[in-house]
């Protein structure tokens, strides 16, 4: 499957944006599909998942509550609305694919095997 991400940008603190993550391949509902981020000078972290077919999500404690993942798999994309967005938001969000992951793997990113190319948030205080 290969991934495309899009929808990053420069905005303010408390604004809101969506990111989307668009899927090539037609077996996209078999995927689970994660966010990651990466500020400059850290290490890439989690910040959402979504599950395959049914969809249950999981989120980094630092953006539940005001990130949101949905899929749409007859779109083959997934977006991940931020609301309410901080200055320490600020990152490449990549998003990434895995057809075979586990529960226990989903926060790692060395998990998934398939990755877009990233797209920047910027959040301006």
């Amino acid at each position: 499957v290969q991934l495309q991400a899009s929808g990053g940008g420069l905005v303010q603190a408390g604004d809101s944006l969506r990111l989307s993550c668009a899927a090539s391949g037609r077996t996209f509902s078999e995927y689970t599909i994660g966010w990651f981020r990466q500020a400059p000078g850290k290490e890439r972290e989690f910040v959402a998942v979504i599950w395959r077919r049914g969809g249950n999500t999981y989120y980094a404690d630092s953006v539940k509550g005001r990130f949101t993942i949905t899929r749409d798999n007859a779109q083959h994309t997934v977006h991940l609305q931020m609301n309410n967005l901080k200055p320490e938001d600020t990152a490449v969000y990549y998003c990434a694919a895995d057809r075979q992951i586990i529960l226990k793997g989903i926060y790692r990113s060395d998990q998934y095997d398939y990755w877009g190319q990233g797209t920047l948030v910027t959040v301006s205080s």
